[in-house]
């Protein structure tokens, strides 16, 4: 005998999510990863800016050992706080899905790997060059803490570690604040300019834990990932941007600092 069935499958028809549901569920994600991360950012600077003493005297670390003096456990913290990280992405590929889209409506897929790659990497090369400049100014000026951007422990995995942290970051990032962000506000009927500006400002507040430096320099790379990403429809590139910058700070400071003169250590 057939079992009667549940309640029918058309009696919830899908319908396109109304524009209240899809401000809330752009609200919660930011609240769960990049929102929140800006929130905690300037109670980090507002921290700082109380603390004695000037903004380059005191150090912001990036990468720093969860468990000192236990490398296994502290390898384990390290890849567990990297995976949750993503989970806010997970979470946005679900309600693309959803919609019966994805993330390759974001441009985050395998389909263009050597333009991606090659776009990413150029871009990659000019900002990281000016980005440097304006970190060392922006210190010496004394609006930016001295930032440390690992302090592992000298053991096997701490390479592989720091290039998965880049990873991680850049997908984060440009996944939420570039294509998700500006996909929801479109379709919420904010203008180019406004989304522009939300995403740019979003970018520098949650680095606003390294000094006004820190904010002004990541918002003006906002600005610039904003109109490469209206450009080429893509976050593809940005992400590949962004984990090749990360790189370089991560494992160049690691390889370099104390080592050259130039390079502020805490």
């Amino acid at each position: 005998m057939q079992a009667e069935a549940g309640p029918a499958a058309d009696s919830y028809p899908e319908r396109r999510p109304s524009r209240t549901t899809l401000r809330d569920e752009t609200l919660l994600v930011l609240a769960l990863s990049l929102g929140a991360s800006g929130v905690s950012a300037l109670i980090s600077f507002v921290g700082s800016v109380t603390e004695p003493g000037g903004l380059k005297d005191q150090a912001a670390t990036l990468n720093a050992s969860a468990a000192p003096g236990r490398p296994w456990l502290d390898l384990a913290w390290q890849l567990f706080g990297i995976t949750t990280a993503l989970v806010p992405v997970a979470l946005v590929a679900h309600f693309l899905l959803r919609e019966g889209a994805g993330l390759r409506t974001l441009g985050f897929d395998r389909t263009r790997p050597w333009s991606d790659l090659g776009r990413g990497a150029a871009v990659a090369a000019v900002i990281g060059s000016s980005g440097i400049a304006f970190y060392l100014a922006a210190r010496g000026l004394g609006f930016n803490l001295t930032v440390v951007p690992e302090a592992l422990p000298e053991v096997w995995w701490k390479y592989p570690v720091l290039i998965l942290s880049a990873m991680q970051n850049s997908i984060l990032e440009e996944v939420i604040v570039v294509g998700y962000l500006l996909r929801r506000l479109d379709q919420l009927g904010w203008s180019p300019g406004a989304s522009l500006a939300a995403s740019s400002v979003l970018r520098g507040s949650y680095h606003l834990y390294q000094g006004i430096g820190g904010f002004i320099g990541n918002m003006v790379m906002g600005v610039v990932f904003v109109y490469l990403y209206r450009r080429w429809g893509r976050v593809g590139p940005l992400v590949v941007a962004h984990t090749l910058l990360d790189i370089g700070a991560f494992v160049g400071y690691a390889l370099l600092a104390g080592k050259v003169d130039w390079l502020p250590t805490a």
